[in-house]
């Protein structure tokens, strides 16, 4: 089977993520998606953010920098997972890079109001497992459990670095 390589981040701010709803796969997800040709993984999750949300971030700090500038150091992912990417034409796997980010100083952590795919989704909500609502189909939908697990990690993480 196929796999390519793609880059999710969890935009994380006072206790709450950012979620949209995926049309295609019909859930609620992160921002992410495919990296692009020589991109590395750290600018495409940041890439992805800006493209799908309008959110300009930044990663919030994981590891450690080791006292040197050359070669280069790529912020390291949270984790990475393989995901069934399905479709009739090309159904693959996907290698997926998992980030923790925030709203860089000065940017707006709001998203456009009338977009009703995206959505400030808090702490409590992830934790009671609250399904959001989706006007445009007048539905509540769960969170998918992965997503939930690690949007409560990343919400943390915010919590403990000062978001830093």
């Amino acid at each position: 089977m196929k796999r390519h390589f793609t880059a999710t981040a969890f935009v994380v701010h006072e206790g709450k993520t950012l979620l949209l709803w995926h049309r295609k796969l019909q859930q609620w997800m992160p921002p992410g998606g495919h990296l692009l040709p020589d991109e590395d993984p750290a600018a495409g999750a940041l890439r992805e953010v800006r493209e799908e949300t309008g959110v300009v971030a930044e990663l919030l700090s994981l590891t450690p920098t080791l006292p040197f500038d050359y070669p280069q150091q790529l912020p390291a992912p949270y984790t990475i997972l393989i995901e069934d990417s399905p479709g009739p034409d090309d159904p693959h796997q996907h290698i997926d890079l998992i980030y923790f980010c925030r709203p860089r100083d000065g940017e707006a952590a709001q998203p456009p109001p009338d977009e009703e795919t995206l959505t400030w989704v808090t702490e409590e909500q992830l934790q009671r497992n609250e399904a959001l609502p989706l006007a445009s189909c007048g539905l509540d939908i769960a969170v998918p459990d992965d997503v939930r697990a690690l949007a409560l990690v990343a919400i943390r993480v915010e919590r403990e670095t000062g978001g830093s």
